[in-house]
């Protein structure tokens, strides 16, 4: 049980804190579909602010961190970000990055949108027997529709720190987009289940689908098969390049040139990374194959992979693909003591850089994070069946709450502070996220518990932070929304906390 308390309270921000302030101008509070920007066009910038005393209503986790530590504090911002126009929703949130310019980009899941939610849909098509249905499959035949509200975002959205959304565009719900845009003539296959996005230090845009399964069923179904590709978009949607064919038919975690173009073929991406310095990018390969891929993020040609403890070829033992939702497999090894399992388990969720050269790599299923020298890692083929640090780059495991049946390292992110002194994990299965020092891997404190209301996590996917340490985190299941954690007091971790990360002692 987790013990972080959240209690309500009316802030006056004077300015001791960075805080989102509100206009007095209601159109930006509530634009109209007139006022906003459609799918695909960029909004005028933010009016100039004539209210600097801000009351927010928020909802704050009280910091416990341990004596002689120290640690960020954050502070639910429940304003961000501004009501969407158009009457649009999103839904689960795949994938969530901050750019170097601090755009925030929600790369959402329009197709799990229930028929409740997007009443506002019209005809799109027809189903098996002829009679008219929505992009969602949801039956029209008593109308072009049936409610004022709603209707389903684009799937990339581009918001401001102010909570402004700047652009959209992207998937089937995009008009014209996947004709124009991402044709399939040209290699470019939206995903049919949206998951990872990143934009790089040259603000391109990478997206990644882990979607499985029959195709075609609704308007705007994919239809290519399984998701086993990356697209790469300028950062208004202009296609550029796809590494791997879509639709391919198993994982192959030694893949490194079937692709298009000799490119790798990945299967089931999950997250994606590039270093500004290198340009190599580091993938989370994530939902089907069981490795750390190295491409070249100009050309998407292979440059290397590895599996857990740095190993190539990848350990993929028989009996070891199972469901990722199965919390049996890890339940088994904790209970067995075995706390160094030599393979990924499905899904490898995260692939994150830190400035100093690691790569913070997400074995969600097996309830850790595994650190690496980026440079050293993936190099050809490597063996470390003992699993020791300093083989094959290997540095070290992080175990993040064991004792859970599994699927709890879901994300990673950095403070902002030079030396990037706090490590923040996403725990999907506790609904909440850790503050790490990032020097001796201690719990200094935890944001958040599992539930429905602001300030809490109803499976809390990915999170990423802004220049002025801000936190926003995007959840999927059934409470799809994003949220904004603004930060406050220290900007770096020091001191020791808990060796235990996510105990469950009630007292923590």
């Amino acid at each position: 049980m987790l013990k972080t308390k959240s209690i309500s309270l009316i802030i006056l921000i004077t300015g001791l804190l960075s805080l989102p302030a509100c206009s007095d101008q209601s159109t930006e509070l509530n634009p109209s579909a007139e006022s906003a920007p459609a799918a695909r066009q960029t909004a005028e910038p933010p009016r100039p602010l004539t209210n600097k005393t801000v009351h927010l209503l928020m909802a704050r986790s009280e910091p416990r961190v341990p004596a002689g530590a120290t640690a960020p504090g954050f502070v639910v911002d429940p304003s961000w970000p501004k009501p969407l126009p158009n009457n649009w929703l999103i839904g689960q949130v795949g994938g969530l990055a901050v750019d170097a310019h601090d755009n925030i980009w929600v790369y959402h899941r329009g197709r799990s949108l229930d028929e409740s939610s997007v009443r506002g849909l019209g005809v799109a098509g027809t189903d098996a027997n002829g009679s008219p249905i929505d992009g969602l499959g949801f039956s029209r035949a008593l109308a072009e529709q049936v409610a004022g509200c709603c209707d389903v975002a684009p799937a990339v959205l581009k918001f401001d720190t102010e909570g402004n959304l700047l652009d959209a565009w992207g998937g089937p719900q995009d008009p014209d987009f996947l004709a124009d845009n991402c044709r399939e003539s040209d290699g470019c296959f939206w995903p049919g289940t949206e998951h990872g996005i990143y934009v790089d230090h040259n603000d391109f845009v990478y997206i990644s689908g882990n979607g499985t399964g029959a195709a075609g069923q609704f308007p705007w179904a994919a239809t290519h098969g399984d998701d086993s590709h990356i697209l790469k978009f300028t950062a208004d949607g202009e296609f550029i390049y796809q590494i791997g064919h879509a639709g391919a038919e198993g994982p192959d975690s030694e893949d490194t040139d079937s692709g298009p173009n000799g490119t790798p073929q990945p299967y089931k991406v999950a997250d994606m990374s590039v270093d500004p310095e290198t340009n190599r990018m580091y993938v989370a390969d994530g939902y089907g194959n069981r490795r750390i891929l190295i491409v070249d993020a100009e050309n998407g040609q292979y440059l290397g992979h590895f599996g857990a403890y740095g190993q190539n070829p990848v350990d993929d033992p028989e009996g070891t693909d199972v469901d990722p939702y199965d919390a049996g497999p890890w339940a088994a090894d904790y209970q067995a003591g075995n706390m160094k399992p030599m393979f990924y388990r499905s899904p490898l969720h995260c692939a994150k850089l830190s400035n100093d050269g690691l790569l913070y790599a997400c074995d969600r299923s097996n309830n850790r994070i595994q650190v690496f020298e980026a440079s050293k890692a993936g190099l050809g083929e490597c063996a470390n069946p003992d699993a020791e640090p300093g083989l094959c780059g290997f540095v070290r495991d992080i175990p993040i709450a064991p004792q859970t049946a599994s699927g709890t390292a879901v994300a990673a992110a950095f403070s902002v502070d030079p030396d990037q002194s706090c490590l923040y994990v996403a725990d999907l299965a506790n609904g909440t996220f850790y503050i790490v020092n990032r020097e001796n891997h201690t719990e200094l404190d935890r944001i958040g518990r599992r539930g429905r209301q602001v300030g809490e996590f109803h499976w809390i996917h990915i999170l990423s932070v802004d220049s002025a340490g801000n936190i926003y985190t995007g959840e999927v299941q059934s409470g799809p929304r994003v949220q904004k954690f603004t930060r406050y007091g220290p900007a770096s971790c020091s001191g020791t906390g808990y060796a235990d990360i996510g105990s469950y002692d009630r007292n923590r």
